[in-house]
Parts: structure tokens; C-alpha cells; sequence
């Protein structure tokens, strides 16, 4: 039981880090709060899909962005969906640059938006790599007979206090 203890003690101290540098917001919390032993795998699942639909709308934004005459209302609705992907997982950083790359759309400046393209695919990277590592203590934990903790400043925010996911 103590190596679940850990497990769940890293869980909570790296969620609360994704959380303090901004990573993440309280929407991801409201994710876990809809897993349940009915749909075990629904954050990881929703996560998934979040990855899948990334990736090909970085790739339209690729290839709309270096087409000779640049179709700014298409690139402004690929930057719309992957706000809309982004903030729906609490992918804070992500939604916070495609806010901005919006509004380089509607200047119709091919090279900030290509910029901000890149800035975007590293934030991408970024909440990949700590959600893949988010997941992989999920797993951790669920393999070693344990349940996942929540943090329950996520939804209630003047609250410190853990509660497990069943």
C-alpha cells in the first residue's frame, strides 16, 4: 500500500505543478470528475482524442499558412478549433496563444502568423509531454491496485484537500 501512497503523492504534487505554472486550468479537473468505474479510461481517452485532433489541425495550419495566397478565414477557423480543443481539456496556455493568433489572422500577416503557428506547436509539445507523463501515473497508480487522487481545487478553489477518483 505504500508504494500507492507514492505513486498517488507524485500524482498530486505534479498535477499541482501543471496547475502553478499554468499548464493546465480547472477544466481538466472538471475531466476527472466524469471518469468513473463506468468509463475508467475517460480522461485518457479525451486526451487522446485532444492529441489526434491537434496534431492534424497543426498540420492544416502548416499547410494553409504556406499556400500562395494565404485563405485567412480558413486559418482563423483551424486556430478557432484548436482554441475550442484546447480550452476543453484546460490546455490554458494553448487557448491563451490561439486567442492572440486570432487576432494576427485578421491583420492577414503570413509571417506572425507563422510565428505564432510555432509558438503554438510548442506549447502543443509542451502539454503533450506532461500529459503523457499525467497519464503514465494514472496507469501507475491503477496497476498498483490504487485509485486516482483528485485535486479538489480544481472545482472547489478555496479548498486544499484531496479526494480519490473510485
Amino acid at each position: 500500500m505504500e508504494e500507492v501512497e507514492q505513486l498517488q503523492k507524485k500524482f498530486l504534487e505534479y498535477i499541482t505543478a501543471l496547475l502553478d505554472e499554468g499548464i493546465l486550468d480547472a477544466q481538466f479537473g472538471q475531466l476527472q470528475l466524469l471518469q468513473d468505474e463506468s468509463n475508467p479510461d475517460f480522461v485518457m481517452e479525451v486526451v487522446t482524442l485532444f492529441f489526434q485532433d491537434s496534431e492534424r489541425l497543426l498540420n492544416d495550419l502548416s499547410l494553409a499558412l504556406y499556400q500562395q495566397n494565404v485563405d485567412f478565414k480558413k486559418v482563423d477557423a483551424h486556430v478557432h478549433q484548436m482554441k475550442g480543443s484546447s480550452s476543453s481539456i484546460g490546455a490554458q496556455r494553448i487557448r491563451n496563444v490561439c486567442i492572440h493568433f486570432r487576432s494576427l489572422c485578421s491583420e492577414q500577416n503570413v509571417e506572425k502568423c507563422l510565428k505564432c503557428l510555432e509558438q503554438v506547436r510548442q506549447e502543443y509539445l509542451l502539454v503533450k509531454t506532461k500529459l503523457e507523463r499525467l497519464l503514465q501515473l494514472e496507469r501507475q497508480i491503477a496497476a498498483a491496485g490504487g485509485v486516482i487522487p483528485l485535486l479538489t481545487q480544481f472545482y472547489e478553489p478555496n479548498s486544499n484537500s484531496t479526494r480519490y477518483l473510485t
